[in-house]
């Protein structure tokens, strides 16, 4: 695939965070999915959480099936392509979801860290 610079609304969309749609594969019935969800710009990267405490789906679907599409769509519309890393390190947790936490008004950061789900987004094609 060919990396392309997204256009600025795009980038500011990006960085700003916010509240997305995400369009994963089912791992059983390979059929899409589309769920509502908020992602964070933690230090120039991308990050999907969830509030902690039961599995999703959607985690289970990334890890089977790591390629999703990115819809943003308030402000600006768009349908991108990306790939998930779900994030399952600890020592890795610890560095993200703090960051989220504050964000939420959260003071539950080891239940957040044992049982929030928690994936990395690249957006597919983009140039760095």
């Amino acid at each position: 695939m060919t990396t392309a610079p997204l256009d600025q609304p795009i980038r500011d969309a990006l960085s700003r965070g916010g509240v997305i749609d995400i369009t994963t594969t089912g791992r059983k019935t390979g059929t899409p999915h589309r769920i509502e969800i908020v992602f964070h710009n933690v230090g120039g990267r991308l990050y999907v959480s969830g509030m902690p405490g039961f599995k999703r789906s959607y985690i289970a679907n990334l890890t089977a099936n790591p390629h999703f599409i990115f819809h943003l769509k308030h402000g600006v519309h768009a349908d991108l392509p990306a790939t998930a890393r779900v994030i399952t390190d600890e020592t890795e947790r610890r560095e993200v979801l703090p960051h989220i936490a504050r964000i939420w008004k959260r003071d539950d950061i080891d239940t957040m860290i044992a049982t929030s789900p928690l994936f990395e987004v690249t957006i597919d094609g983009v140039a760095a």
